[in-house]
């Protein structure tokens, strides 16, 4: 169902919201030190839309500490899902897959985890499990505030209908997929932003802003979290005891 965008305070304040969370990457440290260690699976880390490799390196380096081999697209820019988007995406999971030797886990953050679901879906031998980021695929259109921005760099007409694709975006892979989010999201509605409730999917409710997850304590945390369970052995995130506090 469409949801209408985030109010215009929110998207004008994450930038200085954004800063301020990166203030609390020091004293969350010793959180942060309290995830479990990773088993080594690849995991690729996709930005969101206007945003490059530098965007993750916060995530991609904390994941690495942990054990995973946590790696970047390597396509530049990301501006939208054309033909050498498609290809590269499809290229480089086929090639950390097979230099491992394992499936990997794809962790994508706004723009980045619609792609990531996407991928999940078409190439499901590949992929162990699936993390997004205020990733509005509940309604990739019409629920972001950089909607028109997209539209002018990727080449779409403006409002084009989109109606033949929202069921498939909305539709979560057969892996299990998890969706973070933050009721303050001032760049994608929240509503957007969540998984279907299934035996394999998920929501994590975080505070914060949008521009600000991928350095966001509490969602580095939660995706290492997730990223620990073995394979098949996927359970719902545990909100016990001081998680409680935390986690909406």
């Amino acid at each position: 169902m469409p949801e209408s965008r985030p109010p215009l305070v929110l998207f004008l304040a994450e930038g200085p919201r954004a800063f301020l969370e990166s203030l609390t990457l020091p004293p969350s440290v010793p959180l942060l030190r309290r995830a479990p260690r990773g088993d080594g699976h690849p995991v690729l880390v996709l930005p969101g839309f206007a945003a490059a490799d530098d965007s993750t390196r916060v995530l991609r380096r904390y994941l690495k500490r942990l054990g995973y081999g946590a790696h970047p697209w390597l396509l530049g820019r990301n501006l939208g899902p054309d033909g050498r988007v498609r290809e590269g995406l499809r290229r480089r999971v086929e090639e950390l897959t097979r230099r491992y030797d394992r499936k990997l886990s794809l962790v994508g953050w706004s723009l980045g985890g619609i792609y990531a679901r996407e991928l999940a879906k078409r190439m499901p031998g590949h992929v162990r499990q699936v993390v997004t980021m205020g990733s509005p695929f509940g309604d990739a259109g019409g629920a972001s505030n950089v909607s028109r921005l997209f539209e002018w760099f990727s080449g779409e007409p403006p409002g084009r209908d989109r109606a033949p694709q929202a069921e498939q975006l909305r539709t979560p892979p057969d892996m299990p997929s998890t969706a973070i989010f933050s009721k303050t999201d001032g760049i994608a509605h929240w509503r957007a932003c969540l998984e279907p409730e299934t035996d394999h999917t998920e929501n994590i409710q975080v505070p914060g802003s949008h521009c600000g997850l991928g350095f966001n304590p509490l969602v580095l945390f939660a995706i290492a979290d997730r990223l620990s369970q073995a394979e098949g052995a996927w359970r719902p995130f545990d909100r016990s005891g001081w998680r409680r506090a935390v986690y909406a």
